[in-house]
């Protein structure tokens, strides 16, 4: 075997063994691995913590020393060498829960919905259209009803892993441009407030509002503490159904993406409808993420002429695109 076709060979191989990776960093998540470790070394006693195989818990805690998740000290002991696990600096930052920056309910939601859906990609490219109702039997156009109607845990977790994103991407996302200029924000679909309260705390004269589902204001207002510099307003109602609140600007953040071209335009009119008219103020991933919102819900990401057709279509006219420095880009239009 040459050297290219080697090198092939082991790409091919990086590639098919990733759902393994995946679920090896799901199942430790799932476990509280990382937790756990914090307060005891050693795959003993975090097998006992969970109730499960010491054998099986130390293949586990091996693969996450293999992936960077963990490190590993061999320590000597009465009659040989003992493996004391701890966490590397990516676990304690975000995948430990009690980390500001955790990543761990984001995780989570993957592992229980987005990896089952991934199992029709076939279907999906077969039939042009997501798998919700093949993986969950609820069809996509019920997707948020069905998520809100889980258990109330449920509910909790898909929310903070919502609030997980935001802690990461949310400041870049509302710096790129001045949102100051703006006295009345409302953040449609915005859950528990987690980019609200950032957009609170970085322009503090604005008075925002995030308008979302009745069982999602309930559930973030009985879950998610603010503090008093992070105050933020919440309205029940259904953006496509409901009478929108007037504002200045409207916040749809990981919105459109989960819907058809219809449905955003149909969304994009209503909000033109009760903007306030505006004064004159001065790859890989992309596609990976586009198939992730063919398996899961009717929509798909969009390139920034298309949010601009989108966002014309319906009314307005000033648009403006820029890059946030992360995996998101921000886009503003105006009445």
């Amino acid at each position: 075997m040459s050297s290219s076709e080697d090198h092939c060979y082991r790409l091919l191989t990086d590639y098919a063994n990733g759902f393994m990776v995946s679920q090896v960093l799901f199942v430790a998540c799932e476990l509280g691995v990382f937790d756990l470790l914090a307060e005891a070394p050693g795959p003993l006693a975090v097998a006992a913590a969970v109730g499960a195989s010491s054998h099986a818990m130390e293949c586990l805690l091996d693969s996450c020393v293999s992936l960077k998740l963990l490190k590993l000290e061999m320590r000597g002991g009465q009659d040989e060498d003992m493996a004391f696990y701890g966490n590397t600096e990516m676990s304690r930052v975000y995948l430990s829960r009690v980390s500001p920056t955790s990543q761990c309910s984001m995780l989570l939601y993957m592992a229980r919905t987005t990896y089952h859906c991934w199992g029709h990609l076939a279907q999906a490219v077969r039939e042009g259209k997501n798998q919700y109702l093949r993986t969950f039997g609820v069809p996509a156009e019920e997707l948020f009803t069905a998520i809100y109607s889980r258990s109330e845990g449920e509910q909790v977790q898909f929310m903070q892993a919502l609030w997980e994103v935001w802690s990461m991407h949310g400041r870049s996302v509302l710096t790129v441009f001045d949102l100051s200029l703006f006295p009345l924000v409302c953040d449609l679909g915005g859950g528990a407030g987690a980019l609200a309260k950032q957009c609170r705390c970085l322009y503090p004269r604005c008075h925002i509002t995030v308008f979302d589902l009745p069982e999602v204001v309930r559930t973030a207002e009985e879950h998610f503490s603010l503090s008093e510099e992070e105050q933020i307003g919440f309205q029940e109602g259904d953006f496509f159904k409901d009478r929108l609140l007037e504002a200045d600007l409207y916040i749809l953040a990981r919105i459109l993406h989960d819907w058809v071209d219809g449905k955003c335009s149909q969304l994009l009119e209503r909000v033109y409808q009760s903007c306030k008219p505006g004064e004159r103020w001065g790859p890989l991933l992309m596609q990976l993420y586009s198939l992730n919102m063919l398996v899961q819900t009717e929509g798909q990401e969009r390139t920034p002429s298309h949010y601009h057709a989108l966002l014309s279509s319906a009314g307005f006219r000033d648009f403006q695109f820029k890059k946030t420095g992360v995996i998101y880009y921000a886009i503003v239009a105006r009445k």
